[in-house]
Parts: C-alpha cells; structure tokens; sequence
C-alpha cells in the first residue's frame, strides 16, 4: 500500500500476507500506546481468537511527545523511532492483524481541511473493512483525540454508499466516561487477561520513564469503572471500559457538539437535576 508521508509503515506481526484484509476489530486513534491505554478490550477480544482480528492505525508520528528519564534529551526523530518501534513491539505481543503508523504530525492531523488524511483513513478502512471501529472519546479533551475521532467520521462518510461498519465506538483516553447515564454507556469487559494487559502497557517506556504512570493509570481506570458502576448490586466484572457509541453520529448531518450535547450531555445533566429535586 501507498502511503502518504515516507515514514509510514505498516507491520504485520505474523507475517501474512492478507494480514489486514483479516480485520474484524479497528482502533483508529492519535499516538502510539493509545490502542493499549483505551481499546484493551477489543484486544482481548480478539487474542488468539482464530475468527477475530485486531487492527490498529495510529495516526500522528509521536514527534511532539514529552519526554523524560533517560529519553529526556531524545531528538523529535529518535522520539518518532522509539515510538514507532515501541508500538510495533505491542502489536507483536497483543498478536494484531495489522499495524499502521500513517506518521502525520499533530499540527496535520488537526488541520480542518486536511482531505489527505481523510482520504487515507477511508482507503485503509475499505481495504481492511472492519466489522467494529473503535476511536478516541469524542468528548476528550485531547485536541489531537478529538481531530482524530473528526478524521474518522469524514473517511466514514466518505465510502458510506460502499461500506459501513457494523458499530463505531468513542472510548474513554483524557476523559473518562463515567459521566454518561448507563443505559447509553457501551460497557467493555476488560478483565481476565492482566499479564497481556500490562506487558502491552509497559512496552512504552518513553512515556513512562517520564513520570506519566499510564500503565497503572489505565488499569486503575477499569478497575474503578467496575467497582463504581453498580452502588447496590455485586459487581459484574473486575475491570471495564466505558464506550459512546457514535455511530449514528457519523451517518447524520448533525453538527457533533450538537449531536454530543442532545444525546449525552442534556440527558446527564437532566440525570442530576432530577435527583437533587427529588431529594429536596
């Protein structure tokens, strides 16, 4: 496949030549360690299911990245490297399908009219032509997490006469989605696997290193979701994610803070006007 930028690069763990055209599970998000951070579940999944394959796109080169400890004086391009190889490294334990690192920098990806990225998200996504896609949290505070979940619904929308996933979901990185009401919460099972869980997590070492914990951040995260999700009942699972599905979003014309607002945030605030004045 021809990319866009001539850093990019697509690595097939297996070394199948069909390795993509596989897919069943896509995560498109911003940086590498974001698939490991918020799409554990889909790779759990997926592990060593015969039927079920996990792919992942990452879309920006990791040049931008803070560093710290011994990655302190790293260059943007020996950042960009140890990102890279750092990911691929994951996908070859998490067992993907695929690995693409399309190597945009951010300042790219949060162009508006950036019709390069879009136009390859869409030729990815066709050639793999997932049954589930999962992105970053629409409600993120990440602007880079936000452009990205952007890109996506514009590739999306773009070969919709040709082909639609079967679900998209936004899930949880800078944000959490606690917040949403649970009767729209997508609830992502993340428990049972925790030695993958942590071995994909601790690859990234140049965002460790720093200071940043994401490894324990993100475990302690669904840990959290599962022990704060039911107050009078046993809990279900030992660990999940939460998810919004956008879906709908991408196959309307709404505007999407629009679409956000009167299909989340409206009904969570309503959600706590009711119970102050019902207690009173």
């Amino acid at each position: 496949m021809k990319f866009v930028n001539r850093d990019a690069t697509l690595f097939v763990p297996d070394g199948t030549q069909d390795g993509e055209i596989r897919t069943t599970h896509m995560w498109i998000g911003a940086h590498q360690d974001d698939a490991e951070c918020a799409a554990f579940g889909p790779i759990l999944e997926c592990y060593e299911d015969a039927d079920l394959w996990f792919t992942v796109v990452t879309v920006a080169d990791g040049s931008g990245s803070p560093r710290g400890g011994r990655f302190a004086n790293f260059t943007d391009e020996e950042m960009k490297i140890e990102r890279r190889n750092e990911q691929n490294t994951a996908a070859a334990i998490g067992k993907y399908a695929a690995m693409y690192q399309l190597a945009y920098p951010s300042s790219e990806v949060k162009m508006r009219n950036n019709k390069e990225l879009v136009s390859e998200l869409a030729n990815i996504i066709l050639r793999c032509r997932p049954e589930y896609i999962f992105t970053h949290n629409l409600a993120d505070k990440h602007e880079t997490h936000v452009a990205v979940v952007l890109r996506v619904i514009s590739a999306l929308k773009l070969i919709q006469d040709t082909f639609k996933p079967k679900s998209v979901i936004s899930l949880e990185g800078w944000r959490g989605l606690d917040w949403i009401n649970d009767d729209e919460k997508v609830i992502i099972p993340t428990s049972g696997a925790e030695d993958l869980e942590l071995a994909l997590l601790q690859v990234f070492q140049s965002q460790i290193d720093g200071g940043r914990s994401y490894d324990i951040a993100a475990i302690s995260r669904r840990t959290s979701n599962a022990v704060f999700f039911e107050s009078h009942d046993v809990a279900k699972y030992l660990a999940m994610n939460f998810g919004m599905d956008i879906t709908d979003l991408v196959y309307s014309d709404l505007d999407p803070f629009i679409w956000l607002n009167n299909r989340f945030i409206q009904p969570f605030a309503d959600s706590i006007k009711k119970n102050i004045e019902t207690h009173m």
